[in-house]
């Protein structure tokens, strides 16, 4: 690289900034005085502690005033008089939330779509009913649940705790990464169906991510499913935790049995609430895993009502559409604006550093991996962990990071040789100067970690 700084690429994207924001003008619903988009993003994220650059959306999301503003008067009305608060305001202001969902989703009823407290809580829904198949004797000891290998850490956790201990044998698609294209990752998911189905060999359940969390990767789930029904798998469950809001989501296209997405990190309501379409042919044998006065009225109406807490979040989901819609273009348009977004600062990121990106820019969302130069010599998980503290402390960038180990064969291609990427998300209150002091972090860890040009290092 002749230009390790990449100022004229910054120039550029800053020009790209600015004329957005001009264009924006007067295309917003809100009363905000400037009457423009810029104004309401102000406005609605002040809250967000000054100094910080926050471009890792991806793990908590982010919620805006007006949306906070809505559950503080949800909770209120709750504390004022609970009685009157849970005989009508809390069941229809659930219903009216799931309706909406159920429209974004292209669910066939609404009915298919519960809500609970983060994807978290819909896995284990899903898993207990799998865990039941196996001890009722449904399913034989030794019958397969599939996963990626992408698959988040606490879903896997989940799996074996649930399917593994009562008899599943778990197969992981083994995926590569960096990857370039869907037929990498549609090729290894056959090979690992192909292993399920040897000897016999049953696969009850296939989970199966949309947008994996670490490494990130747009998974092509449609024809994934698709393998999953003509190899004959009896249950397809997609984890969607960073979906909704993110991408495009069409529940009778994907034709999956399960599918979940947490609506508190791309879709701007508060944490935490998810959303768990269950198709409808399973209905009689999903509960909840909290058994509480509802259990047997089937489960949304279990998940509308787990004991007394706060339901508030759950209850956001129109105020948050209706934070959408003062953007021209609503949620297509955020989503379609982070993605373009997020691919260029990855690319301005890479191109500065001399590295990479994990994916191609298909196979990105509204965050994309980014290679990190070896010389920043990170070797473990804890390695990791202890740049990305180094990094919020030192230099106010909250960014995750990831470790892979190297394959031995592919220590010599240097462009799978990198050992650590960054996540970067972009949200709608990003900025250019964000991903411009994280650049400028990484660059002064390398010039720290080498005694050697600059350029060397960047390079090794």
């Amino acid at each position: 690289m002749e230009n390790c700084d990449s100022s004229d690429i910054a120039d550029g994207l800053e020009e790209a900034y600015v004329v957005e924001e001009q264009g924006s003008k007067n295309s917003v619903e809100s009363d905000d005085s400037n009457g423009d988009e810029m104004g309401l993003i102000r406005k609605e994220f002040e809250h967000h502690e000054k100094g910080v650059s926050r471009i890792n959306n991806g793990s908590f999301g982010t919620c805006p005033a007006s949306v906070m503003d809505s559950q503080a008067k949800w909770a209120g009305l709750w504390l004022q008089q609970p009685d009157k608060f849970y005989f009508g305001p809390l069941q229809d202001g659930i219903l009216q939330s799931r309706r909406i969902v159920a429209q974004i989703i292209n669910a066939e009823q609404v009915e298919e779509v519960s809500l609970v407290d983060n994807v978290t809580t819909a896995v284990a829904v899903v898993l207990q009913e799998v865990a039941w198949g196996f001890m009722e004797k449904k399913f034989q000891k030794g019958d397969v649940v599939l996963m990626l290998h992408y698959a988040y850490g606490a879903v896997k956790k989940a799996i074996n705790a649930y399917a593994g201990r009562a008899g599943a044998r778990i197969i992981e698609a083994e995926l590569p990464f960096p990857v370039g294209s869907n037929d990498d990752i549609i090729d290894s998911f056959r090979a690992a169906v192909d292993k399920g189905k040897q000897n016999g060999g049953r696969i009850r359940l296939a989970v199966i991510d949309h947008v994996s969390s670490m490494p990130s990767v747009l998974i092509p789930v449609k024809e994934l499913v698709r393998i999953c029904r003509e190899e004959g798998v009896d249950q397809v469950f997609v984890d969607g935790a960073h979906a909704i809001g993110n991408i495009e989501i069409d529940m009778q296209d994907i034709d999956a049995d399960f599918y979940t997405s947490n609506l508190h990190k791309w879709f701007f309501c508060p944490p935490s609430v998810a959303f768990l379409y269950c198709r409808h042919s399973f209905h009689s044998n999903i509960h909840h895993p909290i058994v509480s006065h509802e259990f047997g009225k089937g489960l949304p109406a279990e998940s509308a009502w787990v004991g007394t807490r706060d339901y508030s979040a759950q209850l956001c989901v129109p105020s948050a559409l209706e934070f959408t819609k003062k953007f021209q273009g609503g949620i297509e348009a955020i989503r379609r604006k982070n993605h373009e977004r997020v691919v260029a600062m990855g690319e301005m990121l890479a191109e500065a550093w001399g590295t990479q990106l994990g994916t191609s820019p298909e196979l990105a969302s509204a965050m994309v991996m980014v290679a990190l130069p070896n010389c920043l010599e990170i070797h473990s998980a804890q390695d990791a962990l202890d740049l990305r503290t180094r990094l919020r402390k030192e230099f106010a960038v909250e960014v995750p990071i990831y470790y892979r180990a190297l394959d031995k064969d592919l220590q010599s291609n240097r462009g799978a040789s990198f050992r650590a990427y960054a996540r970067i998300s972009h949200q709608i209150y990003n900025t250019l100067d964000d991903y411009l002091k994280f650049r400028d972090a990484i660059l002064h860890l390398v010039a720290e970690a080498s005694k050697v040009e600059e350029g060397v290092c960047l390079k090794k």
